[in-house]
């Protein structure tokens, strides 16, 4: 008699669970765009979503935590006064990623079937590929450390292009034959993870390798329905998370080096289709829960969490489920990417449970006003006391500055705010 052998994964019994009531975000109205994108984007701090709005291109932004502390100075007003404008697209913009290991390093794409990589730090366009796609640009994802990109396109090519290079390095031609849209994201082993469409319009997924485009790894058929499959991946456990626009459902499969290479987990599934999803990064979940993955679930009112777990008995620290991640600190700077360096993201353990930096903000300027290295070549004769006193100085007198600024910033808004609430009285009284 033979007998069935089973898969052994420490991922096999993950299970989904909608959050309680409380914990949703009620009254919020998501965009109804026709973009097939997830609308959300979230970190261990803020959720991000776009709305309905006359114009477009509006979005909310609203804090995880649940307890708001706003200072009596700060004006409760819409945020229309952006930090730094980036202009270079035709057409209407679509696809954002930031590089994932170089600061302040953007890619844009849209529906001029032109990207752009920004400096965001300075406003400056870094790269234009604008001769490698001849159709609009249906998902863009970077590898690990931000060397390689994987793009799809309405000509249903899947293209590996260096983008510093401006080449393409790789191409598969109708990884999917179907018509609908494609999407790919880099493997934490270098493959590539694709959604589509056969020609008979079943949704398919497969698993590639970039230096053997010829015969895919793994190709599967899953069902038939409109809806594209929006992939999420977790480089930590190797899980792929597909979430179809539209669908109920969250299916999950675990990725390995062993046949048949795409392994089906589980599916979690509710009652109300979705509109769109938000992922966490791993920093940002419960790892006392043990906690792997958490999504938000946008309805056509609402936001809903959904959370991932691996269900463990022992209340310490499961090191198996939370090996080093990649955290916010950038390894490189931009202009060092730009000259052709390369860095691995710099990992932070979540044995302690992450705790955010205090203030993390986005610095706008031509250069870097705090470095005050010593240029190269020959230099005035100075001693190395006098240069760390004049160093030191010069920092001290730009903190006292940008001090004073925020004073004056704080003043400012405490009066806007007194002249609205005397705007307010009037108002009231003429009623």
């Amino acid at each position: 008699m033979s007998r069935r052998v089973v898969r052994q994964s420490k991922f096999r019994h993950v299970f989904g669970q909608a959050a309680k009531a409380d914990q949703s975000y009620e009254d919020i109205r998501v965009s109804k765009v026709t973009w097939d994108s997830s609308f959300c984007a979230v970190n261990p701090k803020f959720l991000a979503i776009i709305v309905e709005a006359g114009g477009g291109g509006a979005f909310i932004v609203l804090p995880l935590a649940k307890v708001w502390q706003i200072p009596d100075y700060t004006p409760v007003r819409n945020i229309t006064e952006p930090i730094i404008t980036l202009e270079g697209h035709s057409k209407r913009v679509g696809i954002l990623s930031w590089h994932p290991t170089a600061r302040n390093v953007l890619l844009s794409a849209g529906g001029d079937n032109v990207i752009i990589i920004w400096n965001v730090g300075t406003g400056e366009v870094l790269l234009s590929l604008d001769d490698l796609h001849p159709d609009v640009i249906h998902s863009v994802c970077w590898n690990s450390n931000g060397s390689l990109l994987a793009t799809t396109c309405k000509d249903k090519t899947l293209r590996i292009i260096d983008p510093r290079k401006g080449q393409v390095v790789a191409e598969r031609f109708a990884a999917h034959e179907g018509m609908r849209p494609m999407r790919a994201v880099f493997t934490r082993q270098g493959h590539i993870f694709t959604t589509g469409f056969t020609r008979m319009s079943q949704r398919e997924l497969g698993l590639w390798d970039p230096n053997n485009f010829e015969e895919p790894v793994a190709l599967q058929e899953m069902d038939t329905s409109n809806g594209v499959l929006l992939p999420f991946y977790d480089p930590d456990s190797s899980i792929v998370y597909l979430c179809g626009k539209g669908d109920s459902s969250i299916r999950y499969f675990e990725i390995t080096d062993e046949p048949p290479f795409v392994h089906y987990l589980n599916t979690f599934s509710s009652k109300e289709p979705q509109r769109g999803m938000g992922f966490m990064p791993k920093r940002g979940l419960e790892v006392s829960k043990c906690e792997i993955a958490r999504f938000y679930k946008l309805h056509e009112r609402k936001c809903e969490p959904i959370v991932m777990t691996v269900p463990r008995k022992s209340d310490l620290f499961q090191d198996d489920l939370y090996p080093d991640t990649p955290g916010p600190e950038p390894a490189l700077e931009a202009d060092e990417w730009l000259s052709g360096q390369d860095a691995e993201p710099v990992l932070i353990s979540l044995r302690d449970g992450y705790v955010p930096p205090k203030h993390r903000e986005l610095r706008v300027t031509k250069r870097n006003i705090l470095d005050v290295r010593p240029p190269s070549g020959p230099r005035r004769s100075q001693s190395a006391s006098d240069a760390s006193l004049s160093q030191q100085h010069t920092l001290e007198t730009l903190l006292e500055e940008i001090k004073a600024l925020r004073e004056q910033v704080q003043a400012q808004e405490q009066r806007i705010t007194a002249l609205e609430n005397m705007l307010c009285e009037l108002v009231d009284g003429t009623d």
